[in-house]
């Protein structure tokens, strides 16, 4: 969401979305990296149905916007990558679901004004 978006209160709330949270991996990411807290790189995989690449891709992307900490390490002799959403990420995911929320609360009273 841009600042000028910010400054138009009225506008649509699909406009008040965030492209980087929004679509649809990301979105997954970070909402699996909010219920679980410190999760791995495979089982983010696996939860969400992702390659290697195509995960790793979306979580440097969240990582190089500040929403995402990403953590190497290893538990016994395995390397692990451990991954723990920011503060910054709940703000943006609490914001994203705040606009979701707003959207279809519009798009549920524009059809019941339609019913009736």
């Amino acid at each position: 969401m841009t600042d000028a978006d910010a400054a138009q209160p009225d506008a649509h709330p699909s406009q008040q979305l965030d492209d980087l949270v929004h679509q649809r991996t990301r979105l997954g990411i970070l909402a699996v990296a909010s219920e679980g807290g410190r999760v791995t790189f495979g089982f983010l995989q696996d939860a969400l149905g992702l390659s290697d690449g195509n995960l790793s891709r979306h979580v440097s992307t969240l990582q190089e916007a500040g929403l995402l900490k990403v953590e190497k390490g290893y538990e016994g002799k395995r390397p692990r990558t451990w991954v723990h959403i920011t503060k910054a990420g709940n703000k943006a995911l609490s914001h994203e679901i705040a606009q979701l929320k707003n959207l279809i609360g519009r798009l549920e009273q524009s059809r019941g004004q339609d019913a009736g």
